[in-house]
C-alpha cells in the first residue's frame, strides 16, 4: 500500500521500483473521493493527472533526464491559474470561467514533472480567515470539524492535512498560509515579495500578495520553493535575480548545531488578545533555546497596534482596485436582466457577483481613497509601512530571526466569526507584519494546545534570506516539537 512522508523517500521508492507515479495518483485520488465532506477541492483532476502519472512512469523507465519534482502530487489555491482549467477565486463573479495561460509558478512546476492534482477552496478572493466565505461553502478542519481550517487558502491546507496531496500552493497577502498552516497543524511558508512570480495570481492586494507552500516538513517546502523561485519577465514586482538554488540539507543543519540570535517582540507577547496557553509555550521554548546556547532577546517593538489597522487600509484601497476589472462585460458572471443603463448593469453584476466580505472590503478601500480621506486613511498608513520597513531593517542588523505566535488563538469555531467581522480582521495581528515589511515567514506546527487543537510558532527573517528561515525552522522542528 502507497505510503508517503517526504518528497526525497517518494522519489527513492520510484527510483527502487516499489511504487510508480499511477499508483500515487490513484491513491490520493481516491482519498480525496472519500473526503469530499471535507469541501478542501474545487475540482479534481482526475483524467488529467492519471495520464500525466502514466506519461511519467513511462518517462522514467526509458531512463529519461527528469524533474525535480518528478511524480510530486500537487494542489492549487483557486487563485493560480493554469491553462484550460476553471479557476474562480471562489466567487460568483468568476463562474465557469477558464485559464488562458499558466501561471509561472504553475509552469514551473509542469516543466518539473509535477502532478497537479485539482485546485483547492478558499476564501472568495481570498478575502478571509476562515474559508466560509466561499461560493462553494464552507471547507471544515479534518482534525476538528466543528473547526475552521483558517483562510483564505483554507482548502489548500486541508488538503496537505488530511494527506490529499504531496504539498500545496496557497496564497499569503496578510496570513493566508500561515495562519490556516497553524490551524491545520502543517507547515506553511510565505517567502519574501518577490521571489514568486504573481503572474498568473488573481490579484487581492498587489504590492502584498505571494504566493505559498504547505507542506509535512521543512525539506518538502524548500524543494517546491527551489523550483518555483526566480525572476519572470511577466511580473516586474519580482526579484529580478537568477532561479536561487535552495542548498538545504536537513541533516547536515542538525548535525552542524548553529547558534541563532533570536529576538521576540515584546509588546505582541503582551497583547490582550493571545491564548495564555500559547504565550506560556512560545516563552518556554525561548527559555529552551537560551538554555542551549542560542542569544534570545525580547525587544520592544512600539508599533503593534498600528500594524492591523494600516494593514486593512492598505490592502482594501488595493482590492477596491484590483477588483474593478469585475464588470460583467467581458468574462464571468453577467447579470442578464434588462438593466435602464450601464451603470445599473454594472451595479447589478457586482452586488450579486461579489459576496458580502468582498463588497465590504471594497468599499472600504474605496472609501480610504476617496477626496478628503485619502490623506487621513491611505497616506497615513504607507508612512506606518515604511516606518514597519526601517524597523525591521534594524532588528537584522542584530538578529538571525524573530518568534512571535503565528495566531492568538487556536482554530475558530465554525460561524463564530461571522456576526462580527472586526474580530476576525484584528486576529490577524501577528501574520500581516510579514507583508507590510515584506519579510519571509513561516508557522511552524510545534505545539499542541490542552483543547486538543495544534497551534504554530511563527518564524521571520530578513528579507530574501529564506535560507535561515528553513535551517532554523528545521532545527526547531526537528529539536523542540512537543507533540
Amino acid at each position: 500500500m502507497f505510503s508517503f512522508n517526504t518528497i526525497a523517500e517518494y522519489h527513492r521508492q520510484l527510483d527502487q521500483g516499489k511504487s510508480t507515479c499511477l499508483e500515487a495518483t490513484n491513491h490520493y485520488l481516491e482519498k480525496i473521493a472519500s473526503t469530499k465532506h471535507l469541501n478542501a477541492f474545487v475540482d479534481v483532476y482526475t483524467t488529467e493527472s492519471l495520464e500525466r502519472a502514466s506519461y511519467l512512469d513511462e518517462k522514467r523507465k526509458k531512463s529519461e533526464t527528469i524533474g525535480k519534482l518528478h511524480g510530486v502530487i500537487i494542489a492549487i489555491k483557486d487563485v493560480i491559474c493554469y491553462k484550460d482549467h476553471k479557476v474562480t477565486a471562489a466567487s460568483a463573479i468568476l463562474k465557469d470561467f477558464v485559464s488562458l495561460y499558466n501561471s509561472t509558478a504553475v509552469q514551473k512546476l509542469l516543466k518539473e514533472d509535477a502532478i497537479i492534482i485539482g485546485n483547492c477552496n478558499c476564501d472568495e478572493f481570498a478575502m478571509g480567515s476562515t474559508n466560509e466565505n466561499s461560493v462553494y461553502g464552507k471547507t471544515l478542519n479534518a482534525l476538528d470539524e466543528t473547526k475552521v481550517p483558517g483562510g483564505s487558502s483554507g482548502g489548500s491546507a486541508v488538503a496537505v492535512q488530511a494527506a490529499l496531496c504531496m504539498v500545496s500552493l496557497g496564497s499569503d497577502t496578510g496570513g493566508s498560509v500561515r495562519q490556516p498552516a497553524d490551524f491545520c497543524g502543517i507547515t506553511g511558508i510565505k517567502p519574501s515579495y518577490g521571489v514568486i512570480s504573481r503572474h498568473g495570481l488573481v490579484a487581492y492586494a498587489s504590492s502584498f500578495d505571494q504566493i505559498g507552500i504547505f507542506s509535512n516538513n521543512i525539506e518538502d517546502a524548500a524543494k517546491v520553493l527551489e523550483v518555483i523561485n526566480g525572476s519572470d519577465v511577466y511580473d516586474s514586482t519580482v526579484k529580478q535575480q537568477e532561479q536561487r538554488s535552495i542548498s538545504f540539507s536537513p541533516q547536515t543543519i542538525i548535525d552542524k548545531d548553529v547558534k541563532y540570535r533570536v529576538a521576540l517582540l515584546k509588546n505582541a507577547f503582551e497583547h490582550q488578545s493571545l491564548d495564555n496557553e500559547i504565550k506560556k509555550n512560545i516563552y518556554s521554548l525561548a527559555n529552551t533555546l537560551k538554555k542551549d546556547g542560542h542569544e534570545i532577546n525580547e525587544i520592544d517593538f512600539n508599533l503593534i497596534d498600528f500594524i492591523v489597522p494600516a494593514y486593512y487600509v492598505l490592502t482594501t484601497a488595493e482590492a477596491s482596485s484590483n477588483l474593478s476589472r469585475y464588470d460583467g462585460v467581458r468574462y464571468g458572471y453577467r447579470y442578464e436582466n434588462n438593466s435602464k443603463d450601464l451603470s445599473s448593469f454594472y451595479k447589478k453584476t457586482r452586488s450579486k457577483g461579489f459576496g458580502k466580505e468582498v463588497k465590504r472590503r471594497i468599499m472600504l478601500g474605496t472609501f480610504v481613497l476617496s477626496e478628503g480621506y485619502y490623506d487621513a486613511y491611505f497616506t497615513k498608513a504607507q508612512q506606518i509601512r515604511r516606518l514597519l520597513v526601517n524597523q525591521t531593517k534594524e532588528i537584522f542588523k542584530k538578529y538571525d530571526a524573530l518568534i512571535l505566535p503565528t495566531v492568538p488563538t487556536t482554530a475558530f469555531e465554525t460561524g463564530s466569526m461571522q456576526k462580527d467581522p472586526i474580530a476576525m480582521y484584528l486576529a490577524d495581528i501577528y501574520t500581516v507584519y510579514a507583508n507590510l515589511t515584506g519579510t519571509p515567514a513561516i508557522s511552524l506546527p510545534l505545539f499542541k494546545h490542552t483543547n486538543g487543537m495544534p497551534f504554530g510558532l511563527q518564524v521571520i527573517t530578513n528579507n530574501y534570506d529564506e535560507l535561515t528561515l528553513l535551517e532554523f525552522s528545521n532545527m526547531l522542528m526537528n529539536k523542540y516539537k512537543t507533540y
